[in-house]
């Protein structure tokens, strides 16, 4: 994707924001605390339609406001691209796509992509699983839009299968039985397409790791990434019928795509225990970058790729491999730092209170 111009009101701290990006990379620089990250949250929300700070879309209109728009004008493959939502205090937002009211999200992620680090991506490596199911779920989605659909229905499946559960209170009559074997039913089959799906992922992505990894630590380590949930050699449906007096007992699901994990090695031994502060928010990066590159590669187009205060988690000579690294396509980073010595973006935006002012660089 290809973000030309990007109107924002009444979002966060802008009342109003007129921004061109050009080609290439756009810096935009400015003390902590001073709404850079503002810009490309807007950005990410107008591709995403979520926020990657997982905010509320309420949170994200101005205070004293009723409602913020964030408004893009770009393209995607060729084709002009106008995308333009609403985000209301109260009572529900709208999003349009070259004026035409958008029905399904999984629409949207099928005509622009994004790419985003942002400092809490480290948390994909240290933090619990399900931060690393999402990271999985979400680069399902942006490589395979349909998948969208599974995943909602996994899980309101597992919303309706649990509520059941808690419901009978350790005891299952006759009916309730029944209706269990239907929600079964209906949760191996969704649970199974979401699980080859990330499997699928799994094996695609690691070669774009190591290579992202490579190139950001210079260094030959190897970097492996693997999921291999233990209900998949008997298939979900054998597991769950096995594991359903316990997931009775206990009142929920036990086993699932919702309970499972991806492994991120580094020289074999797990990262989340063995490696390094710096090595862990390399391949934090990593990660980011190597879905960005795959993505670009079954595309043929690269995703928009924000990055978010990265320097912050990376040490001098990081940062210069980052910019070495950077890949092709369209990308707009924000500092609170220095530029690098040897940086040439395309543009760089200096952050004050609710402006941003073209410093250096051309926007045509």
């Amino acid at each position: 994707m290809r973000l030309r111009e990007l109107w924002l009101t009444d979002f966060r701290s802008y009342p109003q924001l007129e921004l061109a990006l050009p080609d290439g990379l756009t810096c935009i620089v400015g003390e902590n605390g001073i709404g850079k990250t503002n810009v490309i949250e807007a950005m990410g929300y107008l591709v995403s339609l979520s926020s990657f700070r997982s905010a509320e879309s309420t949170a994200m209109v101005r205070a004293g406001a009723q409602h913020a728009i964030i408004r893009g004008e770009g393209t995607s493959k060729g084709r002009s691209l106008l995308i333009e939502a609403e985000m209301r205090r109260t009572g529900r937002g709208r999003v349009q796509v070259n004026r035409q009211r958008l029905a399904r999200a999984a629409d949207l992620a099928a005509a622009a992509r994004i790419s985003v680090f942002a400092p809490d991506d480290l948390a994909t490596i240290k933090g619990s699983p399900g931060l690393r199911r999402d990271f999985l779920d979400d680069a399902v989605v942006a490589l395979w839009p349909r998948q969208e659909t599974v995943r909602r229905e996994l899980a309101q499946i597992l919303k309706q299968r649990n509520a059941l559960l808690r419901q009978r209170s350790g005891r299952l009559d006759a009916d309730s039985a029944v209706m269990l074997d239907v929600w079964d039913e209906r949760l191996a089959a969704a649970g199974e397409a979401m699980g080859s799906a990330r499997s699928s992922l799994v094996q695609e992505l690691g070669p774009y790791v190591q290579r992202a990894y490579n190139e950001l630590s210079r260094r030959s380590d190897v970097v492996a990434l693997t999921y291999a949930p233990p209900w998949f050699e008997q298939g979900l449906g054998e597991a769950l019928a096995s594991g359903r007096n316990d997931d009775v007992r206990r009142g929920t699901t036990l086993v699932g795509p919702h309970r499972d994990d991806m492994m991120i090695w580094l020289n074999e031994l797990p990262s989340r225990s063995h490696a390094s502060q710096g090595e862990q928010r390399t391949l934090a990066l990593s990660l980011r970058l190597g879905t960005h590159l795959l993505l670009t590669e079954r595309h043929g187009e690269p995703p928009l790729l924000l990055l978010d205060d990265v320097f912050s988690e990376l040490d001098r000579f990081r940062t210069a491999a980052l910019f070495d690294a950077l890949p092709a396509g369209q990308a707009v980073l924000t500092t609170a730092v220095a530029l690098p010595d040897g940086a040439d973006p395309a543009a760089i935006y200096t952050a004050t209170p609710g402006r941003l002012d073209l410093t250096a660089g051309s926007v045509d």
